[in-house]
Parts: C-alpha cells; structure tokens; sequence
C-alpha cells in the first residue's frame, strides 16, 4: 500500500471512478477530558461509475475495529495498512461503507486537537483538517472534488458544548445530532468542543437571517471584544453579497477563537476557527486590530471562495487563498464604516514585502503550482500562493476594470456553486465580461516564475523640462535551482508625480496610467512638461513588480520619506529602500540612516512597527560583522530616544517600546528594562502590562540578567497559556550552555511539546546575539533533521526545519555544511525545499555583509 502522500494522479483516477454522496460520522468523546482515543464510527455512501473497481479511503487512526462494505465484512487487519483501507471489489452504482475505528487526539494542531487550559483544567478541542487531516478523525475520501454532505453526531462530557458546520442542536443526553451539510470537501468540515464561551448576535437584512456566534475558552472571556468582531464581520457580510450578488451560502456563521492553532485561521465552513491569539489580553496597536479584521475578512470571504465553489486539485489552491486575500484588502479599503481605509498601505507593507521574499528564494514558483502529491501542497502555503496571487489578482482588476470583474466572478458562484473548478473556468467567466483574451495574460502572470524590475530613465533639458521618458523592464535570472526562465510581462501602472509643497510636503500633482509591456516602454503624457521632484512608478501598487527610483527621485525621497502626505508613497518607497537592502543595493549602514531620518515622520503603525523588524533583521543579518555592534548601539539609543519623546499612551509609543527592549543592551538600558518591571521607574503614558512584562522579562533572560527563578516568579503572575509560552522562550533564551541544551532535548530528542510550546523554545533558543553559544548546534541540526522530519507530524517537522536551521551563522561553513546535507542526505522534496529556502537566506546575507562593509571603505 502506498504510504500517506496521497498523489494527484490517484486523486483524479479515484474522482473518475467514484461519486460521494454522504457520510455519517459518530463520534464517542466522552473520554476528551483524558485524552487519549476515542471511538470515531463513519458510515460513507459512494456510486460506483465501473463494476469490479478496486479503490481505497483515507484512515488515519491507532486501531480499526471493523470494516464494513456493502453488508460484508472486510479484515480490518488485511485492508488497513498505512493510511489507507483498501476498497477491493466495487459494485456499480451504490455502495455503502462503515468503518468503526479508534482515533486518537493530538497535540500538534492537526486532526482534532485537545488542550487542557491551566487555568480551568478543562480540556478544549478543536479540528484542523487542512490539507488531508480529516483522515485522522474519520474514514474519508481525503481530496477536495470528492464534495459530500456530512452528517455529524457526537456524544460528549457533561456541560460541553458541540460546534460544527451546521446549526447546534439541542443536546439529548449529552448527544449532539447535527443535520446534514450542504455538499463541501472534507478538508472545511469542523467540529469544536469543550465548555467554550460564547456570545451571540444575527446578521439581518432584507428578510436574510444569519445567525453569529462568536467563542472562547472561559479564561479569555473578559478579553474578548465581541462587538468589534461582529462590527466587522457585518461589514464583510454586506460588502462580499453585494459584490458577489450571491447570499451567504450558510445556515449559521461561528467564529472560534482556540488554542495553539498553527495558523491564523482556517475557512471551515460556518463554523471559522481563529488562533485565540487575536483575543487581545493586553494594550496593542492598531495594527494588530487592523490584522485582526484583515483576517476575520479573508476567512469570510472564503465562504464563497473555497467553501462554495472549491478547487478541484491543490494546484489552483492559490485561486482560494489570493482571492481571499485581494478580498480582505479590498473590502477594508472600500467598505463604508471602515476603520481601515488605509488597507492598501498595509498590502504593499506587509502582503508585497512577503511575495518580493518568497518569489527571489529557489524554491520560486508560478502562481499556479505544479502540485503532484500532498507533500508538494503542504509546503506550499507560502507568500506566492497567498501574496503574489493577491497581488497579481490586483494587477487583473486593474487590467480588466473592476465592474467586469465583479461581474466575472458573480457569474463564476452562480455556474459552479457547490461544485469543483479549474482556473480555466474563473478567467473563461472574467473573458465573458471584460472582454479581454486573458490566455496570454494568464500564462505570463500565472504559469511563469520570477519578479519583474521596473525602472524609469529620464532626460531633461537646462530648464528641468523632460524631454524623454521611459520605463525599462527587466526580468532577473531566476534564483539557482529554481525551474523556468525569467519573463517579462505586462503591467498595468500609474505613474505619481510629486513636488514639495510649501510647507515641505510631498504632494501628487499629476498621476499617469499606462500599459507598461516589453522591455522598454515610452511615456509621451510626461514629455514637455516641467519634472517634478520625485516621479513614483507603480503609485497606487497596481501591479507586482520591485520598483527602483531614478537618481534625482531618490536623493529627494532619501531626505523627505517621511514628508508624503500620503501613506501609500511612503510605504511604496520604504518597501524599495528594504528590497535594495535585500538585494545589497543599500549597505545596512545608510538603510539605517534612511529610516532615522525618515521613521519620526511617519504616522502609520503597522509601517512603523515593520520598520522596527526590518531594521533589526538588517543589522542582524546583513551588517558588516565588524559594524554590527556600533549599528545596534545607535538603533537601540534611537528607540530609547523615541520612546521617551512619543504621545503618552500612543501606539507609536508601545511600538517603541518593543523595539527598546528588543535590543537593548547597555547597562543602563537593562536597569530601565528591571525598573519599569518593578515599578521603581515609569514612563508617562506606558502601561506595563502582561504582554509587555513578557517583552521585557525575555530580553532580561537572553542577555543573562534573568534566570530560572525570576522567569517562574513572572509565571505566577501569568498562569496561563499565554505565559505558558512565554516563560517557555525566556528559558530558552538564557546565554548559558545549560540553558540551550535543556532548549534543544526538548524539542528534538522528544516529543512530548505540544505545538505551540515547541514553537515557543524555539523562538527562545535561536538568538542572534548568542552566535557562538549556539555555534555547535549547527552540525547536531545537520544530524538531527531527517529523524525529526520523518518521525513527527508535518506541522511539527516544519517548526524543526525551518526554526533551527542555524541562519544566524552567516558564513561560507554554513552554506557548504548545507549543500553537503542536501546532497548526501536525500531528503524528499519537501524537506528539501525548505532547507533550500533557508540557505538562499544565509546566501543572501552574506551579499549584503559584504556590500556593507565596502560602504564603509
């Protein structure tokens, strides 16, 4: 029998061959408090298109008791091998399966989840079935065109409650009937249970009635900000079926805020989990509410994308995510009442900057994957298959016009609800109403690999009048190992004209827009006319290409960033700044004196706090060696000066104090760490709060000022899960050999961590000042990985891979120990793209170490 990594080939022979109809799942949770298994019963009715067909269903479980096909009864022990119980002697027409099986409860985010809360002891569960783990709860035909309707019935402790996909139902001893489903994949069916919290409310207009609930544990109950979430989730819902003119396809909407979730969220349809993460227990920025509601959208959005119209195999995965994504952006810019009109900033900050990452890495790829099994697809949730596609679908409603857009994919949900699709059928509906041909457009933007590089060449005469203008177009060579040849494509782009006002702001005289396409491209609207200060191109972020500035353009924006009136430009400039940087265009050195001289100026927080990471990163990672300690002083001196002159109780000035205590390092600037714990010292206006202690407490471990007894005594203070974590990377942190190797047998030589403990050591263990300290780690990780890898779940693997890998030890050795692991080792594709992935990160860090300290001669 083949093992769990279900191809595409079986996938499509399985779909010809067979026809899903229902399932009946029972399961017995009664035991959930304890752990262990528990008793999972499904019942499967399949048509057959042949007679004497032999197929198989998906099963990941401890113990199968029974198999049952057709009134006959299999040996369990003969067809259940590996994941999958074998199918053997199909009828044509119906068929009727039952499998009664022990099932087991993970830890790991994965299948259904069960986590004790420390502070109720009250076990909490939840299921996560992305991509092929509804295997792991009951019997399944595990692929997404295998649509079904799901019939759930579950018997659970007394005073728990059950949530699923459909209405919840009045208990009847404790046994939880729920009815049918609408016909959805495997993969969106949910179940969440446990004494949860719960709030509720109702959407309501023109007659439609949809219910909303909204669920926590207990111990964050007076945390949860019910009315904002409900505040955005009506938005969502009146914005997304006006411009689908399609009704929510759900019977009810829950919104389920649990515990050590690997994602952000995942779209199960009606019945939304959420990392509990986002129910705020202390003081955060705007930001972070900001990213809240971007999320609450993206996972509404799928309700359609996704949940009622579905890929049909995991390459077109990315149609579900970037529209989700496009749609979350889209929705915040422009739904009335919205607090985050600023939305698209926040794309080209954080969204943009991700993509530009992900598509200059080895593993680049095109938007639409070749995805051929599911390691392929479990590695490929990536900022292609998220940001690039959102971008990319952004650069399509540009091109197309976004009424014919809309209007394409209103009749995209009315063709194909419930039903399965291709990318052909998204763009065939798109051609009906633009009238465009998008097959050249498609192939150039969706089939190709690689980023486009635009940059203007100007000429002007003694009076500063432009006498010619163009837009060179460049495609780089791909990175080494990645498949295709670079492309250029074309690009729908505005170009900004801005000059400095008298007060010294940049404002926008004139905006352009052109089709931009080939390799060098003439703009006749700008020729004869007198330049202007800075010439942007791609104002507005319309299209997905890295944008470089002309001489003059940059010498203004090097002086007055900050001086925008608009945030977009800003943050269209400080994004190409980073990418210069990235791309050892700018020494970390003056990338650092760009952002002093420009970051007080600027009001956007989340572009504030990414500057405060980017930074850091640039210093760590791609500083001249020799420099980087008199690069942190001046930062660290900076964000302590910035923190004492910002508006008491602002949200710049909780930022600043992040980044103060992210590298602080005198010793002074740890006294004032210790007396803002203690009180003994207080900056007006900054609440110490839990989240903050944490920031502080954890930096005071990693440079040795804490130790194990004052890491507990914060842990009483915060006897929660929360804390938990917390005090879990403050331990790790410690700059002691002790320390590390208490970190590294905890999550490598056991398995005993639940995930979101695991990924907590591991964001301790790894600190960038500690580079000798951590030094022979890199040979036990080069030892270590395959084990883990084929040992642990995927989730749990992951978090070993890409979080241990030593890219902080930014040398040749590391690179050389790297391609002797990958060539010796023989790791499957999916471990070796990830590692591949993190040695292009050391590889690039030296190119810029190495442009920095050229800077300095």
């Amino acid at each position: 029998m083949p093992g769990t990594n279900l191809t595409r080939e079986e996938a499509r022979q399985r779909a010809t061959l067979l026809t899903v109809d229902s399932y009946e799942i029972d399961l017995d949770l009664t035991g959930a408090q304890e752990g262990g298994t528990y008793r999972s019963v499904t019942t499967v009715r399949f048509d057959v298109a042949e007679g004497g067909g032999e197929s198989f269903i998906d099963l990941v479980a401890p113990t199968v008791h029974e198999v049952t096909l057709n009134g006959d009864s299999l040996d369990a022990d003969e067809v259940f091998q590996d994941s999958r119980i074998a199918l053997p002697g199909l009828l044509p027409g119906r068929n009727i399966l039952r499998v009664v099986a022990d099932c087991a409860y993970t830890n790991t985010g994965e299948g259904l989840h069960r986590f004790v809360d420390p502070v109720d002891d009250q076990a909490y569960l939840y299921t996560q079935f992305e991509v092929p783990d509804a295997r792991r709860v009951f019997a399944s035909f595990e692929q997404p065109d295998l649509k079904a309707t799901f019939q759930f019935t579950v018997k659970a402790p007394e005073g728990w409650t059950v949530i699923s996909n459909s209405p919840t139902p009045e208990p009847q001893d404790n046994v939880w009937v729920f009815e049918p489903t609408p016909r959805i994949s495997s993969y969106i069916t949910a179940l969440i249970v446990g004494p949860y919290h719960s709030v509720h409310s109702v959407y309501e207009k023109d007659g439609q009635s949809v219910p909303l609930g909204i669920y926590c544990r207990p111990s964050l109950a007076e945390h949860l900000d019910a009315d904002a979430i409900f505040e955005v989730t009506r938005q969502g819902f009146e914005w997304f079926q006006e411009k689908f003119d399609y009704q929510y396809p759900f019977k009810k909407y829950d919104q389920l805020f649990v515990p050590e979730f690997n994602a952000g969220a995942m779209e199960n349809a009606g019945a939304v989990t959420i990392r509990d993460q986002y129910v705020f227990r202390s003081k955060v920025t705007d930001a972070a509410y900001e990213v809240r509601a971007a999320t609450i959208l993206h996972e509404l959005a799928h309700m359609w994308f996704g949940d009622l119209v579905t890929m049909e195999w995991w390459n077109d995965l990315w149609l579900n995510e970037s529209f989700a994504t496009y749609a979350e952006a889209a929705c915040q810019a422009d739904a009335p009442g919205s607090k985050w009109p600023h939305s698209w900033t926040t794309f080209a900050n954080q969204m943009k900057t991700w993509a530009y990452r992900q598509d200059q890495l080895p593993s680049t790829h095109p938007i639409m994957a070749d995805i051929s099994d599911l390691d392929d697809v479990l590695v490929n949730f990536d900022g292609i298959t998220y940001a690039k596609g959102a971008s990319v679908l952004k650069q399509l409603v540009a091109y197309v016009g976004q009424d014919a857009f809309f209007r394409g994919v209103q009749a995209y949900f009315k063709r194909h609800a419930f039903g399965n699709t291709r990318l052909s059928d998204l763009l065939g509906a798109l051609e009906e109403t633009s009238g465009r041909d998008l097959k050249t457009w498609s192939k150039a933007w969706l089939e190709t690999a690689g980023i486009n590089v635009l940059r203007p060449e100007i000429e002007t005469d003694a009076e500063g009048v432009i006498t010619s203008f163009a837009i060179r177009q460049e495609a780089p060579a791909l990175p080494a190992g990645a498949k295709g040849e670079p492309t250029l494509r074309p690009h729908r782009i505005a170009i900004g004209a801005y000059d400095l006002d008298a007060g010294g702001k940049l404002v926008r005289g004139e905006r352009v827009e052109l089709d931009v396409d080939g390799e060098l491209t003439a703009v006749p609207q700008l020729v004869g006319k007198a330049r202007p200060a800075v010439l942007l191109l791609n104002d507005d972020d319309l299209s997905y290409a890295k944008v470089r500035l002309d001489e003059q353009s940059l010498a203004v924006v090097t002086e007055h960033l900050g001086d925008f009136t608009e945030s977009l430009p800003r943050a269209l400039c400080w994004a190409s700044a980073w990418d210069m940087t990235r791309d050892a265009e700018l020494a970390t050195r003056d990338y650092l004196s760009l952002v002093l001289s420009g970051i007080g100026k600027e009001s956007d927080i989340g572009v504030v706090q990414s500057l405060h990471r980017q930074v850091k990163l640039a210093i760590d990672q791609y500083a001249a060696p020799t420099a980087r300690e008199a690069l942190l002083t001046r930062w660290t001196e900076a964000t302590l000066a910035h923190l004492r002159a910002a508006e008491a109780g602002s949200d710049h000035q909780l930022a600043w104090a992040r980044a103060f205590a992210a590298t602080a390092r005198t010793p002074e600037q740890l006294d004032l760490l210790d007396a803002l714990l203690d009180g003994t010292q207080t900056i007006e206006g900054l609440a110490v709060d839990t989240e903050l202690r944490w920031a502080f407490v954890q930096r005071l471990a990693a440079v040795g000022r804490f130790g194990g007894s004052e890491i507990q005594s914060e842990y009483e203070r915060d006897r929660t899960a929360a804390g938990e974590r917390h005090a879990a990377t403050a331990r790790a942190a410690r700059p002691t050999e002790a320390a590390k190797a208490e970190a590294w047998e905890s999550v490598v030589e056991s398995d005993k961590l639940p995930n979101a403990v695991q990924e907590a050591v591991i964001a301790g263990f790894v600190q960038t000042d500690q580079r000798e300290l951590l030094a022979p780690y890199t040979e036990r990780y080069f030892e270590a990985l395959k084990g883990a890898w084929e040992s642990r779940s995927h989730e749990m693997a992951q978090q070993i891979a890409v979080g241990l890998y030593p890219a902080v030890q930014v040398s040749q050795e590391t690179l050389d120990r790297t391609d002797a692991w990958l060539s010796s080792a023989e790791p499957n594709a999916a471990l070796r793209r990830l590692v591949s992935e993190s040695r292009s990160g050391v590889e690039r860090a030296l190119r810029a170490q190495a442009a920095d300290a050229a800077a300095a001669e």
